[in-house]
């Protein structure tokens, strides 16, 4: 039981820095955000909630500048300022940050949030694992490599979630009658808005898939979808 202790407390460490995160964010974002109120928008997001029998979707506005949206743990949307002030200044359409929105109501209905806390917990135990096992046999170096594996894992788990929130998002937006067109308009403006250079980091270590491949799943799922 006792060479299982590091591991447990390992689990243990990484629920406890989870749950404070969360906190921490929420607060955060308490304090620095406000309702999104545009009319463009707002009419969207009807559509949207119509197609999911909601008698709305809630939105709001985190005041940074990077261009974001996210999905909060205790499931609020929120789109960034800077990524609100793209569509202001005619970079992004209405349709292009509904597309960004769904996605984040994907994360949230797909329950990422708790899964993410899941694996953060598991992640955080192989880590420690599998530091005990290589540090015996690669003294120096075993933290290292353990963090390299586990950091490859979250990657790829996180851009499991993504593709399926881009999956839940096409779903929504062709049942609210805007369509796959502006969510895969958006990808091919995506590196230019976010500044990202892209293609210095191989694909497998990112936690979002690369953006011809995001279109691509959606193009698959919109032929899958069609009827025979």
């Amino acid at each position: 039981m006792l060479k299982f202790t590091p591991v447990l407390l390992a689990v243990l460490y990484a629920l406890v820095m989870y749950r404070f995160s969360t906190w921490r964010t929420a607060r955060e974002l308490d304090a620095r955000s406000q309702p999104l109120n545009d009319p463009i928008l707002k009419a969207l997001t009807a559509d949207m909630a119509r197609a999911l029998d909601l008698p709305e979707i809630h939105v709001r506005i985190y005041e940074i500048d990077p261009v974001n949206g996210l999905a909060a743990p205790d499931g609020r949307i929120f789109i960034t300022r800077g990524f609100y002030r793209k569509f202001q200044q005619g970079e992004v359409t209405g349709a292009e940050l509904a597309s960004v929105i769904a996605h984040e109501l994907g994360h949230v209905a797909l329950g990422h949030s708790r899964r993410r806390m899941i694996d953060f917990s598991g992640q955080n135990a192989l880590r420690t694992a599998l530091a005990m096992v290589f540090s015996r046999f690669l003294p120096g170096i075993g933290m290292v490599l353990a963090n390299t594996l586990t950091s490859l894992l979250a990657a790829r788990l996180s851009r499991r979630d993504e593709y399926e929130a881009d999956a839940y998002a096409s779903a929504l937006l062709i049942k609210s009658g805007i369509g796959t067109g502006p969510q895969k308009s958006l990808f091919a403006k995506l590196d230019a808005l976010t500044q990202s250079p892209g293609g210095s980091t191989p694909a497998w270590l990112l936690s979002h898939p690369r953006t011809h491949e995001r279109v691509k799943a959606i193009e698959t799922n919109e032929a899958n979808w069609s009827p025979r």
